[in-house]
């Protein structure tokens, strides 16, 4: 798993953050407008893009900051990775848990975090591949 957070990303490298607590992953409902890759609110999972220069793990542990205020990401596996929503992006997964309660920290792009039980994960899932491995992982 080392080798995988070392990596450095580029623009399409999106490492994302299956954050699990109590047997639940946290999810966000994200809002796209006009000039994102389409208009859309869907839920999604915290994670990004890689700036230059940055490494998997530098931007999967702040982009979970950014968007949640998690700071204390215990990153435990790396679980694969899919093609993105946008074509051409590498979304990096990985297994994660925190001992910290999320915040809404940026409300112009998310409404609401909640945490899913794998009985009751939201039907607008950005990537349906992320979600299949999120169901797996939690049987």
């Amino acid at each position: 798993m080392d080798k995988e957070l070392s990596k450095v990303g580029d623009t399409s490298t999106c490492p994302v953050a299956v954050i699990v607590k109590n047997g639940k992953v946290l999810m966000g409902l994200r809002h796209y407008g006009p000039g994102d890759w389409k208009e859309v609110s869907v839920w999604t999972i915290p994670g990004g893009r890689c700036e230059v220069g940055e490494t998997v793990e530098v931007t999967l542990r702040r982009e979970a900051e950014e968007e949640t205020g998690i700071n204390d990401l215990e990153v435990l596996e790396y679980l694969g990775e899919v093609s993105g929503a946008k074509a051409g992006d590498k979304v990096r997964i990985f297994l994660c848990q925190t001992s910290q309660e999320e915040q809404l920290v940026e409300p112009k792009k998310f409404s609401e975090w909640r945490w899913f039980g794998n009985d009751k994960f939201p039907e607008n899932f950005i990537n349906p591949a992320i979600l299949e491995i999120i169901k797996r992982q939690l049987k």
